[in-house]
């Protein structure tokens, strides 16, 4: 079976993704804009599709608390939320991944309080980067379905085990309705085995979980943490390329370089502003500018040789964050220009700061940045940092 195509949403492609996934347990509690994914996981335990234990929770912290048990119990595991519910969840994000528990959760990219917004930026994910947890942004809804796929593979690796976040934007991805391919059962199978790991709480083989540790041994548990994080990078590659062998989809591993082979401005992007700013790479590119684009799948591990990798023609990079570390500059831009220090020749750079609780960011404004950066000829403005569509700036 090769599978069909259905007008879905971002958050119905989701579900559809875990329901092949055929996760154990998925513990849920609602939260705009993510419910629907929640909703359609238990219809589809409810009609038979999904043999899968659901456990309706009374909050975000007891979602993630009930996905750590599941999954120390060795059952594939799967939950969902947003915003200020991710945040809520804070408290067990760093168990789950210190406890080395590929736990899988989607989070439907939203604003964080105060001023309260449903809309959607990237401040409620990257708060968490240092969390343990890999992050992947997806850029449309095909790609939120094949990456929770992917997603449980990469954490379950017996050389990486640990949890991953896919993240969507808000409203923006998961109410939209696209046509999404939907793989067959059996490919999915052929690509995804059932999870099996000697990592679990067992009468036949007891083990400690969650184990407390000292000055003397606390470094060496990090190490590995790191290690294991740092190892994914080859796994997210080797699992993106043997799923093209199946459904024939690939996105590149950690991120997608489009048209940077001779590109001297380079705009580097983060989730569904990667379509826009594509459009507007391929309308200069028929004027005869010689732009392009970095779209970062996966915030961790980070994509580093990729920006190392990076020609030497191009003369500045911009980066839109639709985030900010108050007090600094965009998260993104921060890791950007860390990696970019590795580098024989380091391009100028600027950060672009937009999209802030759901405010567009326009093909015009893209347009604008490229200008911007290939005015630079390798001289950045002395203030890099630079808000999008101020409202005072527009009056």
């Amino acid at each position: 079976m090769t599978g069909s195509k259905e007008f879905i949403s971002g958050n119905e492609a989701v579900a559809m993704g875990v329901r092949l996934a055929r996760p154990g347990v998925i513990s849920a509690y609602p939260i705009s804009p993510q419910t629907i994914v929640v909703e359609k996981l238990s219809e589809y335990v409810d009609d038979g599709s999904l043999a899968a234990r659901y456990i309706r929770v009374e909050s975000e912290h007891s979602a993630i608390s009930a996905a750590l048990g599941a999954s120390a119990l060795g059952a594939r595991t799967f939950t969902a939320t947003s915003s200020q519910g991710l945040l809520y969840m804070v408290e067990g994000l760093p168990f789950v991944s210190g406890g080395r528990f590929p736990v899988v959760m989607m989070n439907a990219n939203r604003t964080i309080a105060v001023p309260w917004s449903i809309f959607n930026d990237h401040n409620d994910s990257l708060l968490l980067l240092n969390s343990g947890w890999m992050q992947v942004y997806v850029e449309d809804a095909q790609e939120g379905l094949d990456v929770v796929i992917q997603a449980f593979r990469i954490a379950e690796d017996p050389t990486v085990m640990t949890p991953v976040m896919v993240n969507l934007d808000g409203f923006i991805l998961t109410h939209t309705y696209e046509l999404v391919t939907i793989p067959s059962q059996d490919q999915v199978d052929a690509y995804l085995p059932p999870y099996a790991t000697d990592h679990k709480m067992t009468l036949e083989k007891p083990v400690s979980l969650c184990i407390g540790a000292g000055p003397d041994w606390q470094t060496e548990f990090r190490y590995q943490q790191h290690g294991a994080m740092l190892r994914a990078g080859a796994v997210i590659r080797k699992a993106d390329r043997e799923f093209g062998d199946i459904f024939g989809r690939t996105y590149g591993g950690l991120t997608e370089m489009y048209r940077c082979d001779d590109a001297e401005a380079v705009l580097v992007t983060l989730g569904s502003i990667t379509n826009t700013v594509r459009a507007v790479v391929d309308s200069l590119r028929a004027e005869g500018r010689k732009v392009g684009l970095v779209k970062i799948r996966y915030m961790r591990p980070f994509p580093l040789e990729d920006f190392i990798g990076l020609g030497d023609q191009v003369k500045a990079i911009g980066v839109i964050d639709k985030d900010i570390s108050y007090g600094y500059e965009g998260t993104v831009f921060s890791n950007v220009n860390s990696a970019l220090t590795r580098r024989r020749k380091i391009p100028a750079t600027v950060n672009y700061i937009g999209g802030l609780a759901g405010r567009d960011i326009s093909k015009k404004n893209i347009e604008t940045m490229y200008r911007e950066l290939l005015d630079m000829d390798g001289n950045a403005p002395e203030d890099r940092v630079k808000f999008v569509n101020l409202r005072w700036d527009n009056e």
